[in-house]
């Protein structure tokens, strides 16, 4: 009987384990650039964007250091109606500030990682380590293709299926 239980208690943890992916984030990321108005270039999707077009981030530091976060996106079945969502962010390791904590629903939390981001912090490659999420940011809706494909690619090097990923923006 024991030797049940152990099985099933082996089985119950192994279910419950998420692969991971070996990634590194951003260098010398500063948090204090990264605040303000982000676009969404494109995306893999998900189901909290589904049927979204138009896509915004916007993130403000508050006075607890933490990180406001209000997405938006235009509904595409009607182009007048904009859904929202307003979250929290925070840095759980000071020593790796490109490594943020996110959550729209408390006490639930994910794994927001800044993987790239320009020097001017123009654009963004933002994803986490179980590869289900991946964004492509930028301070202007459209950027050049050349970065967005450089963006895929790194992003391919690190085994996302970027093949998957779609339009943030309305053509």
């Amino acid at each position: 009987m024991r030797l049940i239980y152990l099985a099933l208690a082996l089985l119950f943890a192994s279910s419950c384990s998420t692969a991971y992916m070996a990634l590194d984030s951003a260098d010398d990321f500063e948090i204090q650039r990264y605040m303000g108005k982000w676009y969404e270039i494109s995306r893999l999707p998900n189901k909290f964007e589904e049927g979204l077009e138009d896509i915004t981030a916007n993130y403000e530091l508050t006075d607890d250091g933490k990180v406001l976060v209000i997405n938006e996106g235009r509904l595409i079945s009607d182009r007048s109606r904009v859904k929202q969502a307003k979250g929290r962010a925070w840095i759980p390791d000071p020593s790796e500030p490109s490594k943020l904590k996110v959550s729209f629903f408390w006490p639930f939390a994910g794994d927001y990682w800044v993987l790239k981001v320009d020097k001017d912090y123009t654009y963004a490659l933002v994803g986490d380590p179980s590869g289900k999420f991946l964004w492509i940011l930028a301070r202007d809706p459209k950027i050049d293709p050349k970065i967005e494909a450089a963006l895929k690619e790194y992003a391919f090097s690190l085994g996302f299926p970027v093949e998957n990923m779609v339009s943030g923006q309305a053509d």
